[in-house]
C-alpha cells in the first residue's frame, strides 16, 4: 500500500490539530532533461516511515506539532493552473497560521508558493538553494517554466541565491551579482554563507531544488550539476537562517526518484524533516 502521509503510521495527525501541513504537488510537465519529477512527492512520502521521528540535532520531536499531508494536488499538464492551485492552497494555509511545506514535483510547483507568501508577509525575501539561477523571462514558450522559477521570484520578493553553478549568457542581464553566491566561490570562502545570511530581512520564504547537492550525494534530479555542497555543509548553513530568521514555509523540488537507488528518496525526506527540526526549535540556537 503507497504511503499517503510524510512519516507513515508514526505521524497520523488530523488536519485541525496540525501545525504543518505537507502539499505534494506531483508535476513535471515543463521539465526540460530528465523527466521524472512528477513521481517525487510519493517517492518522498514512501521513504518517510523510515525516519527516526527523535531528531538529534535538536533534540525535539518536530511532529509532535502536528504533521497533516494533503491530498496531492492534480492540475493536469497546465502550469497556469498549477501554480494557480499552489497558490490557492499556500495562500488558505497562511490564513489559518499554519505552516505549508510543498513538496514536488518540478520548481514550477513554487512558484505559485512565492505570491502567497508575498502577500502574506511584508519584510519578505525569498531565498532559492539551486545549482541553477532559473532567471531566464521565458523558456520554451513558457514563462512558468521550471528553468522561470527565479525569474517569477524576483516579482513578488527580493530573492539571494545560494549554490549557484549553471546559467546562460541569457541571463546575466537579470542576476543581481551582489545576491548570488556562487558554488565555486563558497567552496573556497564559507564566510559567503554569513554574507548571504545577513542578506536576508525578517521574513524568509526557503526553496530548496535538490540538484543545489553536489550529485555525488543527490543524483536523483532532473538536471544534475557537478560542484555543489554535501548535506552537512548546506544543513549548517540552514540551522542559520532559520535561528537567525522567521522562516514563514519552504519547498522542496526537482527529486526525479530511482527504482535502482533509493538513498536520495530517503534524504529529500530528511531534508524535509531536520528543516522543519530547525524551524520549531530555533530558539535553541539563537544567541
Amino acid at each position: 500500500m503507497a504511503v499517503t502521509n510524510f512519516g507513515g503510521e508514526e505521524v497520523i495527525y488530523s488536519y485541525d490539530e496540525s501545525k504543518i501541513i505537507i502539499v505534494p504537488v506531483p508535476y513535471d510537465a515543463t521539465s526540460t532533461y530528465i523527466r521524472g519529477a512528477d513521481r517525487g512527492p510519493a517517492a518522498i512520502l514512501e521513504a518517510s516511515p523510515a525516519l527516526e521521528f527523535y531528531d538529534i540535532e535538536t533534540g525535539t520531536e518536530v511532529h509532535r506539532y502536528g504533521i497533516h499531508t494533503l491530498a496531492p494536488l492534480l492540475t493536469g499538464d497546465d502550469p497556469e493552473e498549477v501554480t494557480g492551485e499552489v497558490y490557492r492552497t499556500v495562500s488558505r494555509l497562511f490564513r489559518e497560521n499554519r505552516f505549508p511545506v510543498v513538496i514536488g514535483g518540478n520548481h514550477t510547483v513554487s512558484i505559485g508558493a512565492f505570491r502567497a507568501a508575498s502577500e502574506a508577509f511584508t519584510d519578505l525575501a525569498i531565498l532559492q538553494l539551486d545549482a541553477h539561477s532559473d532567471l531566464r523571462p521565458s523558456y520554451e514558450g513558457s514563462h512558468l517554466n521550471h528553468a522561470c522559477a527565479a525569474a517569477r521570484a524576483k516579482e513578488h520578493a527580493p530573492l539571494v541565491q545560494v549554490g549557484i553553478r549553471s546559467m546562460s549568457a541569457e541571463e546575466l542581464p537579470f542576476a543581481d551579482r551582489k545576491s548570488i553566491f556562487f558554488a565555486h566561490e563558497l567552496y573556497s570562502d564559507k564566510t559567503l554563507y554569513h554574507k548571504a545570511l545577513d542578506l536576508l530581512p525578517g521574513n524568509v520564504y526557503i526553496t530548496v531544488d535538490l540538484d543545489v547537492f553536489d550529485p555525488s550525494v543527490m543524483p536523483s534530479t532532473g538536471t544534475p550539476e557537478p560542484g555543489g555542497p554535501d548535506y552537512r555543509e548546506l544543513m549548517f548553513f540552514l540551522r542559520d537562517v532559520f535561528s537567525k530568521r522567521n522562516v514563514v514555509g519552504f519547498d522542496v523540488v526537482e527529486l526525479c526518484p530511482s527504482e535502482s537507488n533509493k538513498a536520495p528518496d530517503f534524504m529529500a525526506a530528511k531534508v524535509i524533516y531536520q528543516m522543519l527540526s530547525y524551524r520549531f526549535s530555533a530558539q535553541l540556537f539563537s544567541s
